[in-house]
């Protein structure tokens, strides 16, 4: 299994991005994934989490109501829509996967075990 995610850059407060998770591998139907973002000098924090089937979400208080994550099982990737960002949401983003346990998420990096290379995202005050 891997994962790859894309789509970040530089853009200014208020503006939007939209990332990519791309999973490589077999299965990916089984597969929750969750997005998480680590800025410098801190620790990965959890943002986003969406269920195998993508009709169950869960997303941190810092981002609820700006951020949207959907998957297409088809296309084998999850993306996350963010719009009205925020200088405080630059950061690297990553994706990771896991397909053990019964929940949509899990708030941990280390309880994924498949995590892919990040994108950077920076926002420009």
């Amino acid at each position: 299994v891997q994962l790859q995610a894309s789509g970040g850059g530089l853009v200014q407060t208020g503006g939007s991005l939209r990332l990519s998770c791309a999973f490589s591998g077999p299965s990916f139907i089984t597969f929750i994934v969750a997005w998480f973002r680590q800025a410098p000098g801190k620790e990965h924090e959890l943002i986003a989490g969406i269920s195998w089937e993508g009709t169950t979400t869960y997303y941190a208080d810092t981002v609820k109501g700006r951020f949207t994550i959907s998957r297409d099982n088809a296309k084998s990737t999850v993306y996350l829509q963010m719009n009205s960002l925020k200088p405080e949401d630059t950061a690297v983003y990553s994706c990771a996967a896991t397909n053990q346990g019964s929940s949509h998420y899990y708030a941990r990096w280390t309880d994924y075990d498949h995590w892919g290379a990040g994108t950077l995202v920076t926002v420009s005050s």
